[in-house]
């Protein structure tokens, strides 16, 4: 009979130290609870706060197919982008044939250039033809990329974003006069500025950069005129331009530097 009493104290010790230790570690998780509660109230406004300053996220563009030239939209409410039809990378003019037919003519009749046309020319200036690793059709010395492709029409100024195979309007004025000294650059459709940025050839000497700059914006001007020998098109690479107004109407910075010059056009009607 004790052993059943001892045994009785026993077990009733070992609840009540149950009880205690559960109702201690409960209080402990409600007192967790309660400044979690009020922390979180606390950091409400703070959130609101940093949630209505954030920008809005930019608009992805899928290059892989042809995109209406006539959308467009604003990154972060400062640069119109202009998306451009996925460009034709088959058919054309076979390549001997184009080599044969390659040459300078800075004749250009009034006809405009679509964006169709402008999405293969541009592609086929340095545009990416291994996504994967971004590489593009002409070479680059030190897979720099450092040269950028200006666009300018009667409607303005554009850059050529290659990755986004799209374009970036940097103004809406027509300023195709500074874009040469030749007196045809003011009335030519298309004139193209090709840039070399020194800032992305961290690498090379201010030396090397130069000779590779121009060395890259060659390989471009080749593309350029290899299309325009297939599609039937007028052009002409161009070296004598007043840089310093060019540079100031392009609104480039102290590292971009003016490389080449290319007026396109279609062929005057005989």
């Amino acid at each position: 009979m004790p052993d059943i009493i001892n045994l009785h104290y026993v077990f009733c010790n070992i609840y009540t130290i149950f009880v205690f230790e559960i109702s201690h570690a409960m209080k402990k998780i409600a007192m967790f609870l309660m400044i979690h509660c009020v922390i979180m109230i606390l950091c409400l406004p703070i959130r609101a706060q940093n949630n209505a300053s954030k920008p809005e996220g930019k608009q992805k563009i899928n290059t892989g197919q042809a995109i209406d030239q006539t959308t467009s939209f604003s990154v972060n409410g400062e640069q119109k982008v202009i998306p451009l039809p996925a460009p034709q990378t088959d058919g054309g003019m076979p390549l001997m044939k184009a080599l044969k037919n390659r040459q300078t003519n800075r004749e250009f009749g009034e006809g405009k250039i679509s964006q169709q046309v402008l999405s293969n020319l541009l592609w086929a200036a340095c545009g990416i033809n291994r996504p994967e690793a971004k590489k593009r059709t002409a070479p680059s010395a030190m897979n720099y990329q450092e040269v950028d492709v200006y666009v300018i029409t009667a409607e303005g100024v554009c850059i050529y974003d290659a990755e986004k195979h799209a374009l970036i309007e940097i103004s809406k004025d027509d300023i195709r006069s500074s874009t040469g000294t030749q007196p045809f650059v003011a009335t030519a459709p298309l004139d193209l500025v090709l840039v070399a940025d020194y800032s992305k050839m961290a690498r090379s000497d201010e030396k090397n950069r130069e000779i590779l700059g121009m060395a890259d914006a060659a390989y471009i001007s080749e593309n350029i005129y290899l299309f325009c020998a297939s599609g039937g098109l007028n052009t002409g690479v161009r070296a004598s331009i007043d840089k310093e107004a060019c540079a100031k109407a392009l609104q480039l910075k102290e590292n971009q530097h003016i490389m080449l010059g290319h007026s396109v056009g279609y062929p005057k009607e005989k």
